[in-house]
């Protein structure tokens, strides 16, 4: 399915970039200051690689590494994952969601000239969501209200009779009386 757009129409052409010799803290900083997930990691004006938010997280900080002398280079994303400005931003995101990626290097003639995001390309075409949706998970399923009745009052699928305090009790709607009876057979 083609949208019409380019990926050169959502991308941002000037993404923020840092050195590789900067640490991890400095490189928080930045993306905290600049609101951004992601920062374009540039050595000699060449971009050289790519450092997420999750990169800092799952590699770095819940590891115990040390923001204060670890440097970016030994955490960036080297083996890039890119598209050009030319292609379908449709395309875009069928590669984002088959890689499990957010952020997305822009390369014409092996040098990058943008950035495009998971929320470029849904600012310029919402209806792209229902393609990205179907790759996440709902985690801790258990722990989600959506997944759990809320139920206050009722008719108890036991004993027949209306409650104004009814839980659910293995998927079955129950009053305390019969959750008392219940206890005292046990």
């Amino acid at each position: 399915m083609k949208t019409g757009y380019q990926v050169g129409d959502a991308m941002t052409m000037d993404p923020i970039s840092v050195k590789s010799d900067i640490t991890l803290l400095e490189c928080a900083k930045v993306m905290s200051d600049k609101h951004v997930g992601s920062v374009v990691v540039k050595d000699n004006s060449s971009s050289i690689g790519i450092l997420t938010e999750q990169d800092i997280v799952r590699n770095a900080v819940a590891k115990g590494v040390s923001m204060n002398s670890e440097k970016v280079k030994d955490f960036m994303e080297t083996k890039l994952i890119t598209i050009g400005p030319d292609d379908d931003i449709y395309d875009a995101l069928v590669k984002m969601r088959d890689n499990n990626i957010r952020h997305l290097p822009v390369v014409e003639k092996d040098e990058m000239v943008g950035l495009l995001t998971i929320k470029d390309i849904l600012k310029i075409e919402p209806q792209l969501f229902d393609l990205i949706v179907e790759k996440f998970e709902l985690k801790e399923e258990s722990r989600k209200l959506i997944n759990k009745p809320i139920l206050t009052e009722g008719i108890c699928q036991t004993c027949g009779k209306y409650s104004e305090k009814v839980s659910d009790k293995e998927g079955i709607v129950v009053c305390g009386s019969c959750v008392e009876e219940e206890a005292k057979l046990i």
